[in-house]
């Protein structure tokens, strides 16, 4: 138990060994040619998804590099599956692989095969998402609160059996504590992980939905901010605040809201729009990508 423990820390080819796999060529549901332990090419409409992944978010232009690749020289790695009741598949790791593979217009994938419990389904996922594919802090964190709920684990045992530290698993899971508008400017790298742990420290949520706008449309440092809740909390522990009477600022109008609605669904994006008393203010279009700048500037000069 303590060597799986272990394992799990080292990275996914220690926690599935496959040392003295045998090579097969194809699987055949109905023969069930491919055995535990082998490895294979399978076809990609029997595979079922798996109820683990942690990732949510797949960069459109990534996931085109992606495709057009496996087209001029295939799934180079493969990915790999667990057996299941009725000789059925389950996805365990390569989501991105073969998602890319379907996009790219192949019938089959090579894959290994696997016997693999639920609890190491999702540890495994974890593991070689944040490995190979930089999951975002909050996909991370919601996969960290899977484990803990599921499994029952403490965040030591989870710290033990990822090989991440505890500190690095608790700040992740703070994280979730954000307003969900946050959590998507986190999600979309609209701000980085620095400003979101530094945001944390904010109690009024007024004051920390006005500075994260003002990240937004100042494109703060993580250094400014630190400062900026710096001297909010000396004015807050001196009685004066001026710096609080300052950040504070109307929220948007009904019909404000509305707008911005109607811009997200056009532009598919997040869109902020902020207002200061005197109705003077600013919209924000985000875009996380040079591909996606490129798709909403060209809307913008319809």
């Amino acid at each position: 138990m303590n060597a799986k423990k272990r394992a799990l820390g080292k990275g996914l080819s220690a926690l599935l060994d496959r040392s003295g796999f045998e090579d097969k060529s194809y699987y055949d549901v109905n023969k069930d040619l491919l055995a535990v332990g082998t490895v294979g090419k399978v076809p990609i409409n029997i595979i079922e998804p798996n109820p683990y992944q942690p990732r949510s978010n797949f960069d459109a232009e990534a996931m085109n590099e992606l495709a057009n690749s496996i087209k001029e020289q295939g799934v180079i790695q493969p990915i790999t599956l667990r057996k299941i009741e009725d000789n059925k598949l389950q996805l365990v790791s390569g989501e991105r692989r073969l998602k890319a593979a379907k996009m790219a217009g192949l019938t089959d994938i090579p894959a290994y095969i696997v016997i693999a419990e639920d609890r190491a389904m999702l540890e495994i996922a974890i593991v070689e998402n944040i490995q190979r594919e930089n999951l975002n802090p909050i996909e991370i964190a919601l996969g960290y609160k899977q484990l803990i709920e599921d499994h029952g684990l403490t965040q030591e045992k989870l710290s033990e059996r990822l090989g991440k530290s505890r500190p690095s698993i608790s700040n992740h899971l703070r994280l979730l504590n954000l307003p969900g508008d946050i959590q998507i400017g986190l999600r979309q790298e609209l701000i980085s992980m620095g400003h979101a742990k530094a945001l944390l420290a904010v109690r009024d949520l007024q004051t920390l939905n006005d500075l994260y706008q003002d990240i937004l449309v100042q494109q703060l440092s993580v250094r400014e901010v630190e400062e900026i809740i710096k001297n909010l909390e000396d004015s807050d522990q001196q009685e004066e605040k001026p710096e609080l009477r300052k950040t504070t600022r109307p929220g948007p109008t009904e019909a404000q809201l509305t707008f911005q609605k109607e811009l997200e669904e056009l532009f598919s994006t997040t869109i902020t729009i902020k207002s200061n008393k005197k109705g003077k203010g600013s919209i924000v279009i985000g875009f996380k990508s040079p591909g996606e700048f490129e798709r909403i500037a060209s809307l913008l000069k319809k």
